[in-house]
């Protein structure tokens, strides 16, 4: 069950910059422990939270694009196995509902399944309902935790990487999809190393992708980078080469949902056209995510599999107006003939060799290769460590 509530928040003036309203949190109600989510879907014209009392409604959630972001499915994971737990209702079924819920993205599924595993491990070991309960959410707080650091050092490891490949600052950014506070439990990842620089004074421009599907970097990305001030200029996604074509990207900076063990990076449809771009026009094209999106269980791009979005947001817009619209078939505005068949993926494959570095919270790869990437899994964070090692990493 979910329920719409008005968050009090209004949309701030460029630079205002108040604390924003999480995208994700716990509550615990007299009527019992819920999820709040910020509704993705309804800004920027309006801030609404989601209340889901129950894990089908936190599915549909996930796939309406209601809360979404690699690192914050992760924690929308783990928090639904935690709501299973305290609720009574089936963990199992719970499990199986929410790692299919959607199936590029692979923070998804590893947060769900490290808190079964908490549950697991606390039944077998005689825990009773309530304190397995408690494990489950204590483990999903803890990942709460560990996504708001991973995210500073993300920055940290980012900053220092463009110091290196763009000294003199300045910097001219594109960016494509949304990558900032929306989508994690801490500052984000692409963002996240775009307002480092921001607040560095090193910023010039943030060329942001309107990006399909829903348009998530003109209401998101934008809604962002308005709270922190930055100068951006929003472009569609088909006009990002005449930008290069002018010399008006520095670097491209963009997240992923899945990076398989040979370095190819799943993420928002429309970035693989912008890596054959920046390759061709001789920009670093910068992927930003958290070690917990190297899926070395993936062996290559072509083995992710790639969501495939409904036809009609691609054949009908959403009404501005209307809360909800254009969620469903037949609920927006028509832009094609009355049966005209779209294809829709949500995301796109870019290989290893058109990525110039993986920023992730343990350092830097590049050059990115399948074997630097199982290495820099393998270790232990270390962020305070910043030297180009011998192997291809840098800051692991």
């Amino acid at each position: 069950m979910v329920d719409q509530t008005e968050s009090g928040a209004t949309v701030p003036a460029p630079g205002d910059a108040p604390v924003p309203v999480p995208a994700l949190r716990w509550e615990e109600p007299p009527e019992g422990p819920v999820v709040v989510l910020l509704d993705q879907t309804r800004l920027p014209v309006e801030e609404v939270e989601l209340v889901c009392t129950d894990v089908p409604a936190l599915v549909e959630a996930i796939r309406s694009l209601s809360v979404r972001g690699a690192p914050l499915l992760g924690l929308a994971g783990a928090y639904g196995v935690a709501l299973a737990a305290a609720r009574g209702y089936d963990v199992a079924n719970a499990v199986e509902q929410l790692r299919h819920a959607r199936p590029t993205a692979v923070n998804l599924e590893y947060g769900v399944r490290r808190a079964e595993r908490a549950y697991r491990e606390a039944v077998e070991g005689g825990a009773d309902e309530e304190r397995a309960a408690a494990a489950v959410l204590a483990e999903a707080r803890e990942l709460h935790r560990e996504d708001a650091e991973a995210s500073e050092r993300m920055a940290e490891h980012g900053l220092a990487l463009l110091g290196e490949l763009l000294p003199g600052g300045g910097y001219r950014f594109l960016t494509h999809c949304n990558t900032g506070t929306l989508v994690s439990g801490g500052g984000g990842t692409a963002f996240g190393v775009v307002r480092a620089a921001h607040r560095a004074g090193e910023l010039r421009r943030l060329w942001v992708d309107e990006t399909r599907p829903l348009l998530q970097g003109a209401r998101l990305t934008a809604y962002e980078a308005a709270r922190e001030g930055m100068a951006y200029t929003l472009l569609t996604d088909n006009a990002a080469g005449s930008l290069f074509a002018a010399g008006e990207v520095d670097a491209v900076l963009v997240g992923a949902d899945r990076i398989a063990a040979d370095g190819s990076v799943a993420n928002k449809v429309g970035s693989y056209p912008l890596a054959v771009l920046a390759r061709y026009h001789h920009v670093p094209f910068v992927v930003v995510a958290p070690v917990t999106t190297v899926d070395l269980r993936t062996p290559d791009g072509a083995s992710i599999e790639v969501e495939q979005r409904p036809g009609h947001e691609v054949t009908e817009f959403a009404a501005p107006s209307a809360p909800g619209a254009g969620t469903e078939a037949g609920s927006g505005i028509p832009v094609a003939p009355l049966g005209a068949q779209a294809y829709n993926p949500a995301f796109d494959v870019t290989p290893a060799e058109l990525v110039t570095a993986i920023v992730t919270d343990r350092g830097v790869v590049s050059p990115v290769t399948g074997d630097a990437l199982a290495e820099l899994c393998s270790r232990s964070p270390s962020p305070t460590e910043t030297s180009r090692s011998g192997n291809g990493m840098m800051g692991a």
